[in-house]
């Protein structure tokens, strides 16, 4: 932390930056963007089909685990483009894992969708 950004003002500092990390991902990362649009989407359906507030926060949460899973990858990916684009196992090996990360993201959000929602409409 700087001196003097504390408090109110390390706040302030961290949400810019934050804010700024969401923009940089939408812009560059076309995963991100089509993430970005399948939550949109699908939020209001966590509406209906979550019968309370867990499992309204189990769908919503894991749409959101994505995004998050998807931001962490894309920040791997970039640091290791940054340190070189010629082939490296370790920088291939470190973007493989970043991607299986998000891949299990997404098996996880599907089940999550897909149990809640069978148990909506055809329990």
């Amino acid at each position: 932390m700087k001196p003097g950004h504390t408090g109110l003002t390390h706040l302030v500092h961290s949400t810019h930056y934050s804010w700024k990390g969401l923009k940089a991902a939408f812009r560059n990362e076309a995963a991100f963007r089509q993430e970005v649009g399948i939550t949109v989407v699908m939020l209001p359906f966590a509406w209906w089909i979550g019968e309370g507030p867990v499992s309204w926060l189990l769908l919503v949460g894991s749409l959101f685990l994505v995004l998050i899973v998807e931001l962490l990858n894309s920040a791997i990916e970039n640091v290791v483009d940054r340190i070189g684009t010629e082939h490296h196992e370790l920088s291939g090996r470190a973007k493989d894992i970043g991607s299986a990360a998000v891949m299990l993201s997404l098996i996880m959000a599907g089940l999550t969708w897909g149990l809640l929602g069978w148990e909506k409409f055809f329990s």
